[in-house]
């Protein structure tokens, strides 16, 4: 049982940086697996980074290894996603989420924040 929602989504130019932000309440975020995922028009859902329930652990697509940051703070229940150097095909509807699973997958959330647009422009 958590609540979840996104903040920071825009509109950005080519090459730019965005910082998506995660604001949890109910449950204590240390409980769950947090993961950032995206959805483009027409195409399925997937994950772009995951992290472990202490941080320590974390995973990347690979079309987004080296650019993009995923991290959290437990104490502040939040999580954030850093993205820099963005690419047009970045371009998607975010969402954070929250999982019992030791590793979040498109298909073990409890939870799900209600996204937040990210458009990058060329």
């Amino acid at each position: 049982q958590v609540q979840l929602v996104e903040s920071g989504g825009g509109l950005v130019q080519a090459g730019g940086s965005l910082r998506l932000s995660c604001a949890a309440s109910g449950r204590t975020l240390s409980t769950y697996s947090m993961g950032w995922f995206r959805q483009a028009p027409g195409k399925e859902r997937e994950r772009v980074a995951g992290i472990s329930r202490d941080g320590g652990s974390t995973y990347y697509s690979d079309s987004v290894k080296g650019r993009f940051t995923i991290s959290r703070d437990n104490a502040k229940n939040m999580v954030y996603l850093q993205m820099n150097s963005l690419k047009p095909e970045d371009s998607a509807v975010y969402y954070c989420a929250a999982s019992t699973a030791v590793v979040i997958t498109t298909k073990s959330p409890n939870s799900w924040g209600q996204g937040t647009q990210v458009t990058v422009s060329s």
